[in-house]
């Protein structure tokens, strides 16, 4: 008799402030299906504040498509454009010449140096080093903020896995694999909640409750914990900070601590494909590895929900190359959004269902003695923006402050925000914010 179980997967994510020959980046195709979802839940949501981490979506999808077969997999590939299991050997690569590749897969080889690298591993080694390499580059410590990505399989006392399966998901992901009494599902949850609040320095302290654990049927719980807190590059000074009026989505206007500086920004305005103009700029952080980069219609009039279906990584590139750095007084509202998102609707509207099908999921990947199959999809985020970052110069601010007044960019209506790895394109958080 063949058993379904059934395999809860949870994300815990918190920020502090294809083929393997598809010759996208592999950075840009993984926050791609992050952001795919993310416009799945904004569609239900148009008028709430929204959060999720796309890197850490892409991360758990990436440990379920390794433990997947059959249609199951083949939902989980097509949707990400890319197979976590493909690799090839060192050998096979030094087999590779330049000369001997098409224009387009030629076309690999430029851009940024780091890029460049990831994509060309991504041609000769295998998806797998090259995710293992972007990990590696978003967690540096080159990165000066604090970045901590984090995977876990929590699994029932005495269940086997297949080897492979936790051998590969520990190389790829660096993901471990812990034992727990899903029976007690109080203890369990305790545990899992535990795990997490350590990796998120105590900012997310539960992702799991007890009633989302079936304590005779729970057989595994994958978790991704995501964290990041960075200081801004330009402080926003804590003096500057007033209140002033936020126009929400839901038509009310709110009065809301803004932030407020005057400095040297890269910032622009760009338009989607059916001519709808927003504003856009990036307010990087103090290893100005990482920044956050904002996007707001230019006209009042204009809904937020016009713009982000036309958002890509490809989009987000653009704007990388088209902003130009001008002196700018910036007006942010102070905001903490948290969310808890079950990603499971989402999900199947894009086309992966048969995972969550008791008779239809195939795990024989992580296991051939019993069936599974995905209960939930959850993700817990939460984001805090302030005042906090490193000092400015006090003699540059006052030399720009006393020329001509500047431009304004004024964020006093629903935006959306990327938090983006730069060297790789990673995008760690998105959101959007329609009420502070």
């Amino acid at each position: 008799m063949n058993w379904q179980f059934s395999l809860l997967f949870v994300l815990g994510t918190l920020m502090s402030v294809c083929s393997q020959f598809n010759f996208y980046p592999l950075e840009e195709l993984s926050s791609d299906v992050g952001i795919q979802v993310f416009n799945q839940i904004v569609k239900a949501k148009p008028q709430d504040n929204v959060v999720v981490s796309p890197h850490g979506i892409a991360s758990v999808l990436g440990v379920l498509q390794l433990g997947a077969d059959g249609k199951t997999k083949k939902q989980l590939t097509t949707m990400m454009r890319y197979s976590v299991n493909a690799a090839g050997s060192k050998e096979e690569s030094q087999h590779h010449e330049t000369s001997q590749l098409s224009p387009d897969h030629q076309q690999v080889l430029r851009g940024p140096p780091v890029v460049h690298r990831i994509q060309f591993e991504n041609l000769c080694y295998g998806v797998g080093k090259a995710l293992k390499k972007i990990n590696r580059l978003i967690v540096s410590k080159k990165n000066k903020d604090i970045v901590t990505i984090a995977n876990a399989v929590f699994a029932k006392s005495g269940f086997k896995m297949e080897v492979p399966f936790v051998t590969r998901n520990k190389e790829v992901f660096q993901c471990s694999v812990k034992s727990v009494d899903f029976e007690d599902p109080n203890t369990a949850s305790d545990s899992i909640n535990q795990w997490v609040k350590n990796e998120t320095r105590g900012m997310i302290d539960q992702v799991v409750a007890p009633d989302d654990i079936e304590g005779s049927l729970t057989r595994l719980v994958l978790v991704n914990a995501v964290y990041f807190k960075g200081l801004w590059k330009s402080r926003f000074r804590p003096e500057n900070t007033k209140k002033r009026p936020f126009y929400g989505a839901d038509g009310k206007t709110y009065q809301v601590p803004m932030l407020s500086q005057l400095s040297i920004f890269r910032c622009g305005t760009t338009s989607t494909p059916n001519e709808l103009w927003y504003n856009i700029i990036e307010l990087p952080y103090h290893g100005e590895m990482i920044s956050m980069l904002i996007a707001l219609p230019t006209e009042s009039t204009t809904p937020l929900s016009a713009i982000i279906p036309h958002i890509s990584t490809k989009t987000i590139g653009s704007w990388m190359t088209a902003m130009v750095a001008k002196r700018v007084q910036v007006i942010l509202p102070k905001f903490t959004a948290e969310a808890e998102t079950d990603l499971k609707e989402p999900l199947q509207a894009l086309g992966i269902t048969d995972m969550f099908d008791q008779s239809k999921a195939n795990f024989a990947k992580i296991t051939r003695t019993e069936g599974l199959h995905v209960s939930n999809v959850l993700q817990k985020t939460k984001i805090e923006v302030s005042e906090d970052g490193t000092k400015a110069s006090a003699a540059t601010t006052a030399i720009l402050i006393a020329r001509s007044s500047p431009p304004w960019f004024i964020v006093d209506r629903p935006f959306v925000f990327f938090i983006r790895h730069n060297p790789t394109g990673t995008i760690l958080f998105m959101g959007q914010i329609n009420k502070p």
